[in-house]
């Protein structure tokens, strides 16, 4: 019985990848057992399953002929370069940005979207999040997100580290900025002030009561400090800086004016 049945099967070659199976002599459609690719029979012969579309038709058309294995090559689907739309969408680079951890100064970069992280070098907690001032403020902030007091805002008596710190309002708080620090208004600024560039927009009249210490430091207002820069500090057109100022380098542009002592230091490597 077991040999009647055997003989009553036929072989297929798959039109899609050329792998051979047997399948019962009655059969009239299968699935390739290597690539799953749905194949028609017709008389013992896989023939490869025809296209859907969708056309208007005449009635004097031909019915029409599916190619059989071995009378002609079917064409392969054309290849497309480059990736496909979904994968370039999904593949996306991911943004990235530098941060200090406040703990310890270790310099690592984070996801730029991201809300917190953890050194990794001492473990420690570091929050990204961002605050806009708009109100009295006098709670701690620290954070490597931005900063930024309206104009109807104030910081008074507490200390902000932050990444880059807008000043639109009063400041009256020792800052340490990861970023840069930019003062467009008046006010007395306590305690010391660290960050990474300083700029003082036309108009601003600043006086620092704590020490100033930058990388850089461009002026185009009117302060009263004592600056530190590891690089140069430039003193714009309409800038007036009173009180001792030390840097590798020191620009003043014609009509600014610099009153105090100044002390040239070598720059760092």
């Amino acid at each position: 019985m077991g040999k009647e049945i055997h003989s009553k099967r036929i072989e297929l070659t798959c039109p899609s990848c050329g792998h051979q199976q047997t399948e019962p002599a009655m059969v009239i459609s299968t699935q390739c057992r290597s690539c799953a690719y749905h194949i028609n029979v017709e008389e013992g012969k896989a023939i490869a399953r025809p296209t859907q579309t969708s056309r208007l038709s005449s009635k004097e058309q031909p019915p029409v002929q599916h190619p059989v294995i071995g009378e002609a090559p079917i064409p392969s689907a054309p290849k497309k370069d480059g990736p496909s739309f979904f994968r370039r969408l999904f593949e996306k680079k991911t943004q990235m940005r530098p941060v200090d951890c406040y703990h310890c100064g270790k310099h690592f970069e984070v996801v730029s979207d991201a809300q917190s992280s953890q050194c990794p070098k001492c473990g420690g907690y570091i929050s990204l999040r961002d605050f806009v001032i708009e109100n009295d403020w006098r709670r701690r902030i620290q954070t490597r997100g931005d900063v930024m007091i309206r104009k109807t805002g104030s910081i008074i008596g507490v200390n902000v580290q932050c990444n880059d710190l807008t000043v639109l309002g009063n400041l009256s708080a020792s800052v340490d900025c990861s970023g840069l620090l930019l003062i467009r208004s008046h006010g007395k600024i306590i305690g010391n002030v660290k960050c990474r560039e300083l700029r003082i927009e036309r108009g601003a009249e600043v006086e620092f009561l704590g020490d100033v210490f930058a990388d850089t430091a461009y002026i185009d207002g009117h302060v009263k400090a004592r600056i530190t820069c590891t690089g140069s500090i430039t003193l714009e057109k309409k800038a007036q800086l009173q009180g001792l100022a030390r840097a590798a380098s020191l620009l003043v542009k014609e009509g600014a004016k610099h009153t105090g002592l100044m002390e040239i230091v070598k720059p760092q490597a």
